[in-house]
């Protein structure tokens, strides 16, 4: 092959491949009303949506279908692909009028993550803010210790 028809060969290659988008979707595990977080809430992934941004999960506690007395409580998990702002305002909503960890209420509470499967277990109650804070000084803590470690021996 002559060196011009290598070069025109490598044009072309660059140029198909500027014109193809090599994009990976988000990945969100999905169920819906499992009596907990289990099994097809840590099974079922999905790839979501191009505009679907973020991974979406709501716990409630309650009797289903209606709350009637004397009737069992337990767990509802659900989890899905969602728009960030369609979570957030879920969230809000959730969060200031229903989202009371009352016993012996039905409640619900919804939070929001982004990243691949980001929601795998449920954290209710506490802002994603606070849990990364806690997560990092956690980190440092044990990353201080671990140099502190070394450095004695």
């Amino acid at each position: 092959m002559k060196s011009w028809e290598i070069a025109l060969v490598l044009v072309a290659a660059v140029y198909l491949c500027s014109q193809v988008t090599f994009v990976a979707g988000l990945e969100c595990y999905v169920c819906s009303n499992q009596t907990g977080n289990t099994e097809k809430c840590l099974n079922t992934i999905k790839t979501c949506e191009p505009f679907e941004n973020v991974c979406g999960t709501e716990i409630r506690w309650g009797s289903q279908p209606y709350f009637s007395e004397g009737a069992l409580k337990q767990y509802y998990v659900s989890k899905r692909c969602m728009t960030k702002e369609q979570c957030q305002s879920k969230r809000k909503r959730y969060m200031q009028l229903y989202c009371t960890h009352i016993w012996y209420e039905d409640w619900a509470c919804n939070e929001c993550c982004k990243g691949d499967r980001c929601n795998y277990f449920v954290i209710s109650g506490a802002s994603s803010r606070q849990g990364y804070g806690v997560c990092f000084t956690l980190f440092t803590a044990l990353l201080g210790l671990g140099t502190w470690l070394m450095s004695r021996s």
